[in-house]
């Protein structure tokens, strides 16, 4: 006869509570059902974010304190057509690309869950080629910008902080966007070539590539805010 108390089904039910979490924790349990590709990716966006919050606010700071004139973004990133200066045009067509490249990256990643490897992967080729136009963009700004004189330790359009700041913070978004474009074209030959089909169709690769892609889009929305509109 079982002993008064005795209850095996009852034993057998995890324990509620903060004992419950101690138990999933102290037994080797996986908290949070996040795939660690993933995981890795969050935590070196975030260490990112750090950064790029840094290199703003120091933006701010400088632009806010200094007492030489700043000198107007609309008259600096303006280019000539047909004898007219038009401003900020190349920054806009730039954004206008960047942004574009997002919806392709958010397209390749809802064919990635289909396993339709052909669309995920010419989509991801599509969005790294918006990334190659945009480096190509920046380059040609940074070439004009330095044949008119502009460096990081003197410009003689106003305030010399001008040209750290924006060599710093644009070239520093351009690095990420350059990876990022080797990192696409990377997993699209991968994700072409059926490597992820030989290992049971899991395209989470893509997924993992459209989060840094999107984190570098969402980065130039705040650099175009902050530093091209101010």
């Amino acid at each position: 006869m079982a002993q008064e108390g005795m209850n095996p089904a009852a034993d057998a039910l995890p324990p509620e509570g903060w004992r419950g979490i101690v138990d999933d924790w102290a037994t080797d349990k996986q908290a949070f059902h996040v795939p660690w590709g993933k995981a890795m990716m969050w935590i070196f966006l975030l260490s990112d974010t750090f950064i790029f919050t840094t290199f703003l606010t120091g933006y701010m700071n400088v632009r806010m304190s200094t007492a030489v004139e700043w000198p107007n973004p609309s008259e600096v990133f303006a280019l000539s057509i047909f004898g007219q200066p038009i401003p900020l045009i190349l920054i806009a067509i730039m954004t206008f690309v960047l942004i574009t490249s997002s919806g392709t990256m958010a397209l390749a990643v809802n064919y990635g869950y289909r396993r339709d490897r052909y669309r995920a992967a010419a989509l991801m080729f599509v969005t790294a080629a918006f990334g190659a136009i945009f480096v190509g963009m920046q380059a040609f700004e940074w070439t004009k910008l330095i044949e008119e004189g502009v460096r990081p330790w003197a410009n003689p359009m106003g305030a010399s902080q001008f040209g750290a700041s924006f060599f710093k913070i644009t070239g520093f978004h351009g690095l990420h966007v350059s990876a990022g474009v080797v990192y696409l074209a990377v997993g699209a030959l991968k994700v072409l070539r059926g490597d992820y089909e030989r290992r049971g169709g899991n395209y989470e690769i893509v997924e993992i590539t459209g989060l840094y892609w999107h984190f570098v889009d969402l980065v130039w929305v705040f650099i175009f805010a902050f530093f091209y509109l101010w």
